[in-house]
């Protein structure tokens, strides 16, 4: 894989997975963190960086993918699992979200008064945007890598250089109030969970692997190299722009001004953007926004439509891609405050699996493992992971989970992971081990 289309593959991958969301929470981190900023800002880029780059690289395991490497758990788990993944990063709720975010953040600051009208009228137009992105999957590399991404990038410089060189000499915010001090790494280890890319990057790994079989790669073992590069590439932009916008928060100089603890990461922004740019701030945020959010929502409606474009071939890609963008255009017409209550329970539930099953996939590439030692520890994570959320939102009643180990940071199922690894290596110790194509 040349240089060139490392560097096209790494930038769409980059862009794809940064949305949003992922600009709010770094400098949201970095003002609460205080003089605990370096230790917070490394979990959270060891969780919001390292985790989706191992999720992608995992993708590559087997030349189909997840399709393929999920298999070695279940056929039918990885139907499933694939299935409800899909659904919940794509039409259900995170495509809608990035048109509701991209309007709250582009447009509703230039609007005297917004209302329903005017967000039919932009998710139209972003959609139509993002429709004709998504209409040909072999060009979305050179779409969003060659042209989108390094205006996304010039963008998001104009505004970290340009703060940087003011903030330079500002001292460091003190720590907030509800931050926990004595454990800075893992609070900004948990804050990188919630960007949720580790998910989405299980739904990418299958535009990287065409992406990089387009260019002529076929061997498995060059497009796992080639997975390796480009992943890499976008694993390091993500990591310096995560660092430098939390180093922002961790600088900005509010002036007596009260920020706006309900939207931290969004208020800072908005004022730092002010702040070096006046007027032209909120224009060159809302830029930044919408270039992040339309590459988001591209790159999302290809992995959804190709995936089950692959499981249903009978019918054409092209009409899912149709049918995901109205059912996207439908629901973010919600609002942006009803997707995300709307997906929070449900991501709750997804995610610890999702982690889990690529934790396993790694480790059994590895270690020769038998199939229970696959199977058990997802067992115990899907069980556990829906009684907590049921006990957690107040739906039942469920205290005796609140004994597991981990529970207060909401990775009680990292325990049963390796407890139920054990247990099933043990008792399949002479059935034959998992083997990867």
């Amino acid at each position: 894989m040349s240089t060139k289309n490392v560097f096209i593959v790494g930038f769409m991958l980059f862009a794809m997975f940064f949305g949003a969301g992922n600009l709010i929470f770094p400098p949201g981190l970095g003002f609460v963190s205080g003089d605990f900023f370096w230790l917070a800002i490394l979990g959270f880029v060891i969780t919001g960086v390292g985790l989706p780059l191992l999720g992608v690289i995992v993708g590559s395991i087997s030349k189909e993918g997840y399709k393929e490497s999920l298999k070695a758990i279940h056929p039918a788990f990885a139907i499933g699992l694939l299935v409800v993944i899909y659904l919940t990063i794509g039409p259900f709720f995170a495509i809608p979200r990035t048109a509701t975010t991209a309007y709250e953040m582009s447009v509703i600051p230039f609007l005297d008064s917004p209302s329903g009208i005017s967000l039919l009228i932009f998710s139209l137009l972003f959609f139509i945007v993002v429709f004709a992105l998504s209409w040909n999957p072999g060009s979305i590399a050179d779409s969003i890598g060659k042209i989108l991404t390094p205006l996304l990038l010039i963008s998001i410089a104009l505004l970290v250089i340009t703060a940087i060189t003011m903030y330079i000499t500002n001292p460091v915010n003190p720590a907030g109030e509800g931050f926990n001090t004595e454990a800075p790494f893992s609070a900004g280890f948990t804050e990188g969970y919630l960007t949720m890319d580790a998910i989405a990057a299980i739904a990418f790994s299958v535009i990287v692997l065409n992406a990089i079989r387009a260019t002529g790669v076929k061997s498995r073992k060059a497009l796992l190299f080639g997975t390796i590069k480009s992943a890499s590439l976008a694993a390091l932009l993500l990591g310096l722009v995560y660092v430098s916008l939390g180093w922002l928060g961790n600088r900005v100089d509010l002036s007596g001004t009260a920020p706006d603890e309900q939207n931290l990461g969004t208020f800072l922004l908005t004022y730092i953007s002010a702040d070096a740019y006046g007027g032209f701030g909120a224009i060159l945020l809302g830029l930044i926004v919408l270039l992040a959010c339309i590459t988001t929502g591209a790159g999302l409606i290809v992995a959804v439509s190709e995936y089950f474009n692959s499981i249903v071939s009978k019918v054409p890609y092209r009409v899912f891609v149709v049918l995901f963008t109205l059912i996207s255009f439908g629901l973010a017409n919600q609002g942006l405050d009803q997707v995300i209550t709307t997906s929070v329970p449900v991501l709750s539930i997804i995610y610890p699996i999702a982690m889990t099953s690529v934790l396993l996939l790694i480790t059994s590439y590895f270690v020769p493992t038998p199939r229970l030692a696959l199977q058990i520890p997802v067992v115990l994570v899907i069980i556990t992971s829906i009684l907590a959320v049921v006990h957690r939102n107040g739906w039942a009643e469920m205290s005796f989970l609140e004994a597991l180990p981990l529970f207060n940071a909401s990775f009680e199922w990292i325990p049963l992971v390796i407890i139920g690894y054990i247990i099933g290596y043990l008792i399949g110790m002479k059935k034959p081990r998992v083997k990867y194509t």
